[in-house]
């Protein structure tokens, strides 16, 4: 049986129709790279509850602590209609496995959306936030892979973003077919990347999927765990301890010079010179010239499409977290 593809919420106005309040819609390449392997679920709240196109802007306005979604023009105080659609939206989704939102909108924005004080002659921020749908989507959802199109233009960002949404998906496949076999399964393709993400947690996850306790137990505890262990991106060091444990299966087998370069290869990574992609190459090339089965069935060497696999850039070791608010 296939994977089941991605289900991402994703904003309409990016690159599904021109519904923003000027009329316009927003240009993203990576989204349309994703169209063939994603099914992509697109919403407008501010169109959606009737504000029509183009409209008046909206904008957060935080009066006696409390946000409030207001169009200055009308003096529109918009938020009740805003929360009730978003809260109904929210409720009659089933089976996704992300977000991707537009960035620093009102409505969409994960962070840095502008806080205004009350009046609407008055430009002077109060302060920084999420949107109305989006502090919604963070709070009802907040195990998934949630970003904006403006974040995936970093290729370390990109990365995280598509590994967590492509193996949750390959999970709720594990779900469907609701076998030990299935979560058995499932965790062994997936050992090399949760190595690389989370040690512990691979090694929690491999006892869960290994007990003897209820099925279903076992399900729910995995899915919670599997979770925690992809929140937040891996470091160089596990990354390195993942590909160290897999060039272990070829290490009577190379010459020197080959593990050599390969060692320097890692160092390079470190150092932000290659993307990760360089060293798993090394690795997937001696997988099939040695017909390593379990190494060429791990997810690692492809945890989403291959058309994204230069996706992590020579910044993935900078040692920078970009990963403040989104999740």
């Amino acid at each position: 049986m296939p994977d089941p593809r991605p289900r991402v919420v994703i904003s309409r106005c990016i690159e599904f129709a021109a519904c923003r309040y000027n009329g316009a819609m927003v240009k993203s390449d990576t989204v349309l790279r994703l169209m063939p392997y994603v099914e992509f679920l697109p919403v407008c709240m501010e169109a959606d509850m009737g504000l029509g196109i183009p409209r008046d802007p909206v904008r957060i306005v935080r009066k006696d602590g409390a946000d409030r979604l207001v169009q200055p023009s009308t003096g529109r105080d918009l938020t009740d209609t805003a929360l009730r659609f978003t809260r109904e939206h929210l409720a009659n989704l089933s089976d996704v496995d992300g977000f991707l939102l537009k960035g620093r909108s009102p409505s969409c924005g994960i962070k840095d959306v502008r806080v205004y004080p009350p009046g609407e002659g008055k430009a002077v921020l109060t302060g920084r936030s999420s949107g109305m749908f989006a502090r919604e989507v963070l709070n009802a959802f907040p195990d998934l892979a949630i970003e904006d199109e403006t974040r995936l233009l970093n290729g370390r960002i990109a990365d995280h973003f598509l590994t967590r949404i492509f193996t949750h998906a390959r999970f709720r496949g594990c779900l469907e077919r609701g076998t030990p076999k299935a979560l058995m399964d499932f965790h062994a393709r997936h050992k090399l990347l949760l190595m690389g993400y989370n040690q512990s947690a691979m090694r929690r996850l491999g006892r869960i999927s290994a007990s003897s306790a209820p099925l279903e137990e076992r399900l729910q505890q995995y899915s919670m765990d599997l979770h925690q262990a992809l929140r937040r991106p891996p470091n160089c060091r596990s990354w390195n301890n993942a590909m160290m444990h897999a060039m272990g299966y070829f290490s009577g087998k190379l010459e020197p010079q080959e593990k050599q370069h390969f060692l320097r290869s890692l160092e390079w990574f470190v150092e932000g010179k290659v993307p990760l992609s360089a060293p798993l190459l090394m690795l997937r090339s001696w997988a099939l010239r040695y017909e390593e089965e379990y190494l060429l069935q791990q997810v690692l060497f492809e945890p989403y499409p291959a058309e994204f696999m230069g996706l992590l850039g020579t910044d993935a070791c900078s040692g920078r977290d970009l990963w403040e608010v989104a999740r």
